[in-house]
Order: structure tokens, then sequence, then C-alpha cells
């Protein structure tokens, strides 16, 4: 056998450059790959590997050692790896072709075929393998570079809105308090529930942008809340939106529900996808139902706001809690990005389901 080998191997040889020149020419190489002039080099090292792997083993250190100088290669090259396992298995061809062209019997051959066959598989797993796990780190890197700027630039977005929000309520708070004086002295005079209206409004959009903005950090105290009573009169707050937006309100809420929260953040959530859902719901002409529940389940108080407006894309189900994300012509898209914000503040969670005849927000606080 060793005859055999070395028989082999003089004859592989004396017909190295067309067997390198055969391979070259065949295979993938890019104009723009900064490393070029380096595939030649790196077919003619596994060349020389192959030619003591017939003759005895070679360590798996060694050629993981150089499959992963070349993997690394391939990645800052920024190739494709199917190219590079194609031109792979070209070199396999290639030298498999020309041992077989040898004149030794195919008998001899084919332990040496089969040790040919394994040096290229180990190199090409271990290749492979490394070459996936650089570009999973390269894309680690990316996101977390994107996620930082993305953080950064919702912190200066922050700042902005908070400093142009704290100048815009002091003034509205005036405005707020004279409306009441005046309802108080002339009770009769017309337009004043509106008016009045309108401004809690205002005050409530000003309220999610100070939310968003994380500035608003005033620490307010938990208390016990009674779900009932805070749907009374989350429902009284919304009655003027509710008749404008011509909607049938469907409550069933089981009674003695309670959870433990701020309630004025509670407040804010519900009216939020409430008034959202009414918005959904001037997508259509007539028959338009807002469903309202709320159940215990397994130690937790489940709110499902449900709507018969028009279905949430797939893809789109997570993206609508993302800050600034919107679908409204004059949406902000910050107010369920603050709700989700305060549910998590309150240990629950909120997701959305959403199919052609309904659309509900599901929200879970932890029950007293």
């Amino acid at each position: 056998m060793i005859a055999t080998k070395k028989k082999l191997i003089q004859y592989l040889e004396s017909n190295e450059k067309d067997f390198l020149k055969a391979w070259h020419k065949s295979i993938f190489i890019h104009e723009k790959d900064m490393f070029k002039e380096h595939i030649e080099g790196n077919g003619f090292h596994m060349y020389v590997l192959i030619k003591k792997a017939i003759m005895e083993p070679v360590a798996d250190e060694t050629v993981k050692e150089f499959a992963y100088k070349v993997a690394k290669e391939r990645v800052l090259s920024n190739s494709n790896i199917g190219e590079f396992v194609y031109n792979v298995n070209l070199g396999r061809s290639t030298v498999i072709k020309y041992v077989i062209k040898s004149g030794i019997s195919i008998t001899d051959l084919q332990p040496i075929i089969d040790v040919i066959n394994n040096h290229f598989d180990r190199y090409c797993y271990h290749a492979v393998t490394r070459y996936t796990e650089l570009k999973d780190m390269e894309l680690k890197e990316k996101v977390l570079f994107i996620n930082q700027s993305h953080k950064d630039r919702l912190s200066l977005l922050g700042q902005m809105s908070s400093s142009f929000v704290h100048e815009f309520r002091n003034p509205l708070t005036s405005v707020i308090g004279f409306i009441k004086l005046l309802k108080m002295e002339n009770p009769s005079l017309k337009y004043m529930e509106t008016i009045e209206h309108e401004l809690d409004q205002l005050k409530f959009r000003i309220t999610q942008f100070l939310h968003a903005s994380k500035l608003d950090v005033v620490d307010k105290n938990e208390e016990e809340l009674d779900i009932e009573e805070l749907f009374t009169e989350i429902l009284s707050f919304l009655y003027p939106s509710i008749v404008d937006g011509d909607v049938d309100v469907i409550t069933n809420i089981q009674s003695a529900s309670k959870i433990i929260a701020v309630k004025d953040e509670v407040k804010q959530v519900l009216v939020n996808i409430i008034l959202n859902s009414i918005d959904a719901l001037k997508h259509k002409s007539s028959n338009r139902e807002l469903v309202i529940t709320c159940e215990e389940k397994q130690q937790s108080i489940v709110f499902t706001i449900s709507n018969n407006g028009p279905e949430i894309p797939e893809e789109m189900k997570e993206a609508i809690f993302e800050p600034f994300y919107t679908t409204k012509s004059l949406g902000t898209g910050i107010g369920l990005y603050v709700c989700k914000t305060l549910i998590e503040k309150h240990k629950g969670t909120i997701h959305c389901e959403s199919n052609q005849e309904s659309t509900s927000f599901i929200i879970s606080f932890p029950m007293v």
C-alpha cells in the first residue's frame, strides 16, 4: 500500500500545474473580492494537505486552523458561503479525477479516495461552522449598534418632546382652571361641556408624551382599584367620543374584580386602547361594536378590548407597540408604546390578536 501511495503522489506532483490550472479555471472569484489573490494560494495549501493525508492521517487541529483562516477571509470579503462550498467541492472533484487517471487500479484507490473525501468533509465542516459563527457575531454587533443608536435617538426625542410639553402644559392647566370657574359662575353658558371635554383630551395626550419621554418620573401611590367602578368612570369620560363614533359598547365585567395599581396610569392605558378601537371602527359604515370584558384567570385580571373593525396584518402586531410607529396620518405613534410601558411597570402584559372578524387587545395584571 505504501508503494501505491508513493506512486500516486508522484503522479499528482508530475501533473500539479495541470491540476491547479483546471481547478482555478472553474471556480468562482469576484473581482471585488479583497482576498482574491489568496484563493489560489489556499487551493495549493489544500492540495499539500491532501498529499499529506494520502500518506498519513492529518490532525484535525491542522485542518481546523486552515479552515478557520479561510472562513475569516470569506466573511471579511462578504462572499457567499454557497460559492465557497462550490469551490471546495470543485477542488475535491478535480483531485479525485486526477487520482483516478493515475493508472492505479480502482480497488487500490478506493481507500485513498475515502481518505480524500474525509479530509474535504472535515475542512468544509470546520470552515462553514466558523463562517456561521463569525457572521452571527457580526450580526449581533450590528444589532447592538442599531439598538444603541435607536435608544440615543429616542432619548433625544424624549428630551425635546418633554421640554415642549412642559412648556405647553402650564398654560393649559390655567385654561382648564378658568373654564371650571366660568362653568361654576355661568352654568347655563353654551358649549362649556364640549370645551371642557376637549381640554381633558388634550391634557391626556400631553400626559402620553410625558410618559414616552420618561421624564415624568414623580412616584405615584398604588391603590386598590375596583375594576367595575374604573370602567364606569372611563366610559363616562369617553361618552362624547363613543356617541360621535356611533359605536355600540358591550361590557362584561366580573363584579368584585380588583387590582393594585396607580389609578391614573391604568386609566390612561384603557382610555388609549378604547380610543384606538373607536378610531379603527370609523372605517366601518355600520354595525360598529366595541366589546370590553374583564375576568379572573390564573391569579390574573385579564382585560379584553375587542372591536369588529379592520384586521391588523400579522407583521404589524408587534411593530404597533414600538415608539413612533403609527399607521394614522395624524398619529404620534406613542400611544401603544406608552400603554405597554405602563403595563409592564405594573408587572403586566399586553398583546394583540386580530383576524377578519375582530381585533382584540388582551391586557393582564396580577390579581390582588
